[in-house]
Order: structure tokens, then C-alpha cells, then sequence
């Protein structure tokens, strides 16, 4: 079984919440990212998103710009993240989705990048700018390869166009739940709770929220109307923040593990 499928069927199973984080691969070093993986397993995170850097990362705000910047600047590819999951793979099986834009699907060959990424250890990927009407091929290849195939629904989705989305996800339907682009908020959408049941209409799929959650008060408000919420730019700044110390993974997993626990407690 895919690990994120099991991995939230365990999750339904215990009657928890699941718990996702982002950061950039590469940020600011492959090694660091290995670790920092590692420590997430360690702590209760219960799938691993990581952003392959991208020189026009079109979806993301300032934070993961940056995030995606450090990362080309160490020197940081596809095929290096791949090596990197190989070797996280000797120690964890923690489901990890990577966060990608297809053109860099489509420089490497969409059947040879989704291979390389099941061989590595991939579970699944989230294609940013891929819409499902015209991804059909790159669906069936995804299911050859047994990775699941993540899709965004957004607060302005219309109905009929959700019901399309989710019959064709796999894995988990990621809602964003802010229009724009990612990054830190000081307060949450009053309308999650009612794009979740939408969604769930047309899906029995766990739903995932994320976009701007920062704070364990915010992980635990909109982890109740969702089965698993999304953390980004909030981990992602206490990377470029502590990029430079030698106890980044130790200050990163600390700030990560005050959300992790503000969701399983609910």
C-alpha cells in the first residue's frame, strides 16, 4: 500500500489528526534536509511535503521564494533530491509528496521523472500548475507507478469544478484555504469548515488545509474541520532563520513539534 494511504488510514483508524509539513529541499543544504526529515519523523509529522526548487516558483510567496532560491543556489536538482529520499529512505518511512512545477516534469520526461521519484522513495506528487483536464497521461503514469496523484482545490473552485478535481486526486485532496499565494497569516479563513463538507460530497479522500497556518492555535482550529492540516512558510522561515546554526534541526524540530502536538491532542 502507498504510504501516505496508510498512513492515513492509520490516522482514521487511532481517531487523530494528521499533521503535514513543507520545506524547501535543499534549504540550505541536501544534508540539512536529510535531517531535518529525520527529525519530523521523529516528532509525530505524519507526511513529509518537500519543494523541489524551481527558478519561478509562480505559486509561492516571499518565504518559499526565498526557500527555492538557497536551494538552487547549493546546488540543489531533481536528480539530488532523489539521492537525498534514497538515503532518508535507509532510516524512515515517513510518506514524502514533492511539491513541483511540471516544467521541470516535462524537462526530464514525465515517465522517467516519476519512476526515478518511485525508485527513490517518492509516495506522491503535488504538480503545482497541472490542472487534471489535461493531465491524463501524466495520471496513468503516476498510477503505473503507484504514487498518488495530489490536486489543490482553492477558496474560488466552483462546485462542478471540485467534483472533477477530487474524483481524480489520490492520496489526500490538499485545500488551499486562502486565494493568492503561500505564506504566514495572522488569522485563518472563516469558511474552511464549509469547503471541507463540499468537498467531501464528492470524495471520501482525507481533506488537508493549509496556506497560512502559523501558530499552534491556528493548527488546532482548522485542524478540526479537516483531516490533516498543511504547515509551510512558518517551518519554512525558522529554516532561513537558524539556516546558519548548527542547531537549525534541533530549533526547527522544536517550533514543528509545538504544532504537531496542538493537532494530536485534539
Amino acid at each position: 500500500m502507498n504510504r501516505i494511504t496508510a498512513r492515513f488510514e492509520k490516522l482514521r483508524n487511532d481517531r487523530k489528526k494528521g499533521f503535514i509539513v513543507y520545506i524547501g529541499a535543499g534549504d540550505p543544504n541536501l544534508e540539512a534536509t536529510q535531517k531535518l526529515a529525520l527529525a519530523f519523523d521523529q516528532i509525530g509529522v505524519d507526511v513529509l511535503e518537500l519543494g523541489v526548487p524551481f527558478s519561478d516558483p509562480l505559486a509561492d510567496g516571499l518565504v518559499n521564494q526565498l526557500a527555492a532560491q538557497r536551494g538552487l543556489e547549493s546546488g540543489t536538482t531533481p536528480k539530488k533530491v532523489f539521492e537525498t529520499i534514497g538515503r532518508i529512505r535507509r532510516n524512515s518511512q515517513i510518506p514524502i509528496v514533492l511539491y513541483v512545477y511540471f516544467n521541470l516534469l516535462h524537462r526530464c520526461g514525465v515517465e522517467k521523472f516519476v519512476a526515478d521519484a518511485a525508485a527513490a522513495g517518492v509516495d506522491g506528487l503535488l504538480v503545482l500548475d497541472l490542472p487534471p483536464e489535461v493531465s491524463e497521461n501524466y495520471e496513468d503514469v503516476m498510477k503505473k507507478q503507484g504514487l498518488a496523484t495530489i490536486y489543490l482545490v482553492a477558496p474560488t473552485t466552483p462546485g462542478h469544478r471540485i467534483e472533477l478535481i477530487v474524483k481524480r486526486g489520490t492520496g489526500f485532496i490538499y485545500y488551499v484555504s486562502r486565494e493568492g499565494v503561500t505564506g504566514m497569516q495572522t488569522t485563518i479563513a472563516q469558511n474552511i469548515g464549509d469547503m471541507a463538507a463540499k468537498i467531501r460530497k464528492h470524495t471520501s479522500l482525507p481533506v488537508a488545509v493549509g496556506f497560512g497556518i502559523s501558530n499552534p492555535d491556528q493548527a488546532r482550529a482548522v485542524a478540526q474541520h479537516s483531516e490533516a492540516i498543511v504547515v509551510g512558510s512558518a517551518v519554512v522561515n525558522q529554516v532561513a532563520e537558524h539556516g546558519q546554526s548548527p542547531q537549525l534541526v534541533e530549533k526547527v524540530a522544536q517550533f514543528t513539534k509545538q504544532l504537531v502536538d496542538a493537532v494530536k491532542a485534539l
